[in-house]
């Protein structure tokens, strides 16, 4: 009884961690392609930046509602059927001929990785009881994120330089299908409860968040100046504010606000987007200075992620050992300090950079920080959690991995075409790639000082003396 209860628990991880594995790959695979979509498909440069924003603003301000679809209908069921959609959504995305395309098939992936998202993590909460088994549980997922999305750099230019772009999409479906026959077969359904779905806080949220991002963007090209550029930025603050509103008052809200109450969580969720929105805009800038800059092509762009997705992974495995040596708190800001050097270190990058000392190096720190920060910040961002609540608390957790991606990359694609500079084509677009490193490297500096303010005891060793001393 106890070896069939045993090998239970491992096969819901291994269906949670691959499903969710597939959601974090599917975020950074087509990052090292981003140039020959430009060509193939006739995207702007700052145009291009949606091929990520449309997958990140649906998962994201879905997310919420998912979560709470989950608490109501019960999360294998939308387990199964967010993984359906997501896997259908993927051969759109294979299969896409115009740019309209492409991103509106974008936006329904990010829809079913929205069912699908929230469910992952609220079933570990229920397969694994509090303590060692489901730290160590929530450890290897917040591992795959980390680990996932480097993967997903390398494998990505492996595929666009010998293959298609598309293939990475097309392989969405086996997958898919191995998971939803697996699903049926190995996770229990969870009790459902009575409720209503809080509509008016889903829309507000989405249409908000992708207004606001939408305005920032677009004043990449159009200037702050623009009245559609303000009207947007304008709306979505509003819309925003709106649902803050709605949330405190609305019955059975799908973001309760009691979650912010605590202070290590709420300081986990914001480090988080300010973490995400700097790693996003390192993928993103970092694999066209590969091949815009220094001429790579696809493959050798992503071989050249391998310094990070090699130290993101060896540090991702280190973590539940150095969790229990030094804490949750001093390991996060360990992490961010090494990824912040890293970014800073890269954001002096230029037109005759070589890469083994301007960007292998760095790259190199940028994974160690990233492979000791997510499950950290995972694990903060669910402490102390009510069953009740477990389903919305990792809605949140997710909401402001994606959003913190897509906020943060509007925010560099902004500073990008601000950038000055002279020189040819080359020389103009590694300073202004330079010049977006530096402002996420401002995010992270935010991010650090936060962990030591929330999540660090003071009483305690700094945590950045901790990096070096222990």
């Amino acid at each position: 009884m106890q070896a069939e209860a045993y090998a239970r628990r491992n096969a819901v991880l291994a269906i949670v961690l691959v499903s969710y594995l597939m959601i974090v790959l599917d975020i950074s695979i087509v990052i090292a392609a981003l140039p020959k979509l430009r060509d193939e498909l006739g995207f702007s440069a700052t145009g291009l930046s949606w091929v990520q924003n449309a997958y990140t603003l649906a998962l994201g301000g879905l997310l919420l509602l998912g979560a709470r679809a989950g608490d109501i209908l019960g999360r294998r069921r939308m387990f199964i059927t967010g993984l359906a959609v997501f896997s259908l959504a993927s051969l759109a995305i294979g299969l896409a001929q115009s740019a309209a395309w492409l991103l509106a098939a974008r936006a329904v992936q990010g829809a079913g990785s929205a069912i699908l998202a929230p469910s992952t993590l609220a079933l570990l909460t229920t397969h694994f009881s509090e303590g060692p088994e489901r730290t160590r549980a929530v450890g290897y997922y917040g591992a795959v994120a980390g680990i996932g999305s480097s993967i997903g750099l390398v494998l990505g230019g492996v595929l666009a330089g010998w293959l298609s772009w598309r293939v990475g999409f097309f392989i969405n479906l086996p997958i898919g299908l191995g998971l939803l026959l697996a699903a049926r077969r190995w996770l229990d359904e969870t009790p459902r409860h009575a409720g209503r779905f809080d509509l008016v806080g889903a829309l507000s949220s989405t249409l908000g968040m992708s207004a606001l991002i939408y305005g920032i963007v677009r004043s990449a090209s159009a200037s702050w100046s623009d009245a559609l550029t303000v009207t947007t930025v304008v709306a979505g603050v509003l819309l925003l504010a709106g649902f803050v509103w709605n949330e405190a008052r609305a019955p059975q809200p799908i973001m309760p606000l009691r979650l912010f109450a605590h202070r290590e969580r709420a300081g986990a969720y914001a480090v988080r987007v300010l973490f995400l929105g700097a790693m996003v805009g390192f993928w993103f800038f970092a694999t066209q200075f590969l091949q815009g800059v220094l001429g790579y092509s696809p493959f050798e762009a992503g071989l050249a992620f391998l310094p990070a997705t090699l130290a993101n992974f060896a540090a991702a495995m280190a973590v539940p050992r150095l969790t229990r040596r030094i804490g949750n708190g001093r390991l996060l800001a360990c992490g961010l300090t090494l990824a912040l050097i890293g970014l800073a270190w890269l954001s002096n990058v230029g037109a005759d950079t070589a890469y083994v000392s301007g960007v292998a190096l760095p790259m190199l720190l940028i994974g160690l920080g990233q492979g000791a920060s997510l499950s950290p910040l995972t694990v903060a961002g669910i402490t102390g959690v009510a069953a009740e609540d477990a389903g919305a608390a990792s809605g949140v957790v997710n909401v402001a991995h994606q959003l913190g991606g897509s906020l943060g990359l509007g925010i560099l694609v902004v500073v990008f075409a601000a950038a000055g500079g002279v020189g040819d084509a080359r020389t103009l677009l590694a300073h202004r790639i330079a010049s977006s490193f530096a402002a996420g490297s401002v995010m992270l500096a935010l991010a650090l000082v936060l962990v030591l303010m929330l999540l660090v005891r003071p009483r305690l060793v700094p945590a950045s003396a901790q990096c070096v001393t222990r």
